[in-house]
């Protein structure tokens, strides 16, 4: 419902992260306007949605991360823009030598699982000038988490240099929040869950504004196509020639005739006979239309 707040349909395409990770998996996503990686656990697809977190960032496509969406940016950015190979979620791999992704220091020392996850609302603050301030029109905010690895700070400095923006930080616990990429018309991972705040009657802030980028890479896109050549009159118009163009007994008719004459387009075509509908005529007439599309004959031509 977020195409309400730019007054579009949004078409969501469902890709399976793991078919990403597949020889050619990435062409998937050639031809979409935006890509969206939600939160999740667990490592199962964990590359291909590095992949498309890449592809995203390569060719300039908007990109939104949620939760687990924003540590995939953070990973694929680290490999193949910081050149550490390695660089991984302690989630995913304990022992990467690049731990990009991690717990916090206090959050080693608890035992019980369940405990070591953030929950409930925090602060952010917002970075102003980014996306995210831009769509939220305010510098501070308070959004809903719920997950349970961080940003490695040990690794900030780093990332910043290279490009990343650390659009919104945690001002209590100074942890990451909101990532942006310089140069990116709209790259945006965010660790809470804008979901939470987003009604059918009032689109979370970043949700319509990532819906807006899609449309504006749409109409780029389609800009940047070279116009198709005018096609000749009755050929491939999208309309049927004009002997056939009265109602769908001409064109019956002429699927007829051309069957007849043993024609390969009239053989593939199986024609079936039905009444006329006109009040006084009840001759038959070919079709290869549907019972409840019945043509007329010769007769209303």
């Amino acid at each position: 419902y977020v195409g309400i707040a730019n007054s579009c349909a949004v078409e969501i395409v469902r890709i399976d992260a793991q078919a990403l990770e597949q020889k050619g998996g990435v062409k998937q996503l050639a031809g979409l306007d935006a890509i969206l990686v939600p939160g999740g656990f667990g490592d199962r697809g964990t590359e291909g949605k590095i992949a498309a977190a890449r592809y995203a960032r390569e060719n300039k496509v908007p990109y939104y991360g949620i939760c687990l969406g924003l540590q995939i940016a953070v990973i694929e950015f680290s490999r193949h823009v910081l050149g550490l190979k390695t660089a991984n979620s302690t989630e995913f791999d304990p022992d990467t030598e690049d731990p990009v992704i991690d717990f916090m220091d206090e959050q080693r020392r608890i035992t019980d699982k369940g405990a070591t996850m953030r929950l409930g609302a925090y602060d952010c603050r917002l970075r102003p000038g980014t996306i995210a301030a831009k769509a939220y029109g305010k510098e501070l905010i308070n959004e809903r988490h719920r997950h349970r690895y961080e940003v490695n700070n040990n690794y900030v400095e780093m990332l910043g240099d290279a490009g990343m923006v650390f659009a919104g930080v945690n001002p209590q616990r100074n942890l990451v929040e909101i990532i942006e990429l310089k140069d990116h018309p709209w790259f945006v991972g965010v660790q809470f869950h804008p979901e939470f705040h987003s009604k059918p009657n009032q689109a979370h802030p970043l949700f319509a504004a990532f819906v807006k980028a899609a449309i504006k890479r749409q109409a780029t896109v389609a800009a940047a196509k070279p116009a198709g050549r005018t096609a000749k009159k009755g050929k491939k118009t999208g309309r049927y020639p004009r002997r056939h163009s009265q109602g769908h007994g001409g064109l019956a008719q002429a699927n007829a005739r051309r069957s007849r004459a043993g024609s390969p387009s009239g053989a593939r075509r199986r024609t079936k006979s039905y009444r006329c509908r006109a009040t006084r005529c009840r001759r038959a007439a070919n079709t290869t239309q549907s019972s409840w599309r019945r043509p007329w004959c010769r007769c209303r031509r």
